[in-house]
C-alpha cells in the first residue's frame, strides 16, 4: 500500500512540474497533458524559426565578401586610409572614391589592386575651399557605408 501511495506522489509531482513548465492552469491530469503537447509544438515551430534564421544569415554571409578591414589614420595634412579584403570586389574602387568625393577628400597619393583581393591605400588631403572639419571617424564611417552600399548594390546584381 505504501508503495502505491508512493508512486502516486511521484505521479502528482511529475504533473506539477509538467504544468509548473508549461505554464498550464489546470488542474486535471488530461488538460496538464494537452497543455504540454502545445507548449512542445510552440517550441518546435521557435526551433525551426531560429534554423531558418541561422539558414538566412549563412547564406548572407557567404554571398557577402565582406568582412573587409578598414582602417584610417590621420596624417599631418589629410589621412591614410587602407582598405583590404580577401575577395576581388569588382567597382569598390569607384564607390570608396565617390565617398572620397562626398566628403571633400583629394586623393594625394594612391596604390590599388584589385586582381585576385582588394586593396587600397590612398593618402586624402581636405580641400582647402571646405569649411567642415573632417577627422578620421568621419572617413571611417564614410568608407563603411560606401562600402555597405556597394555590398547590396552587387547583391541586386547577382
Amino acid at each position: 500500500m505504501v508503495s502505491r501511495e508512493h508512486k502516486r506522489a511521484g505521479l502528482h509531482e511529475k504533473l506539477q512540474l509538467l504544468r509548473s513548465i508549461t505554464n498550464s492552469h489546470s488542474m486535471k491530469k488530461a488538460s496538464i497533458i494537452v497543455d504540454a503537447s502545445k507548449y512542445i509544438e510552440e517550441l518546435k515551430q521557435k526551433v525551426e524559426r531560429l534554423n531558418q534564421d541561422i539558414t538566412a544569415a549563412q547564406t548572407s554571409n557567404n554571398r557577402n565578401p565582406l568582412p573587409m578591414q578598414v582602417t584610417v589614420e590621420t596624417l599631418e595634412k589629410g589621412f591614410l586610409i587602407n582598405i583590404f579584403s580577401e575577395k576581388s570586389c569588382p567597382g569598390l574602387l569607384v564607390s570608396v572614391l565617390e565617398a572620397f568625393q562626398d566628403l571633400g577628400l583629394n586623393v594625394l597619393e594612391a596604390r590599388v589592386s584589385c586582381t585576385d583581393s582588394f586593396r587600397l591605400q590612398a593618402v586624402g588631403g581636405e580641400n582647402e575651399e571646405q569649411s567642415e572639419n573632417i577627422d578620421a571617424q568621419m572617413v571611417k564611417q564614410a568608407v563603411l557605408q560606401a562600402i555597405k552600399n556597394w555590398s547590396e548594390s552587387s547583391d541586386e546584381q547577382e
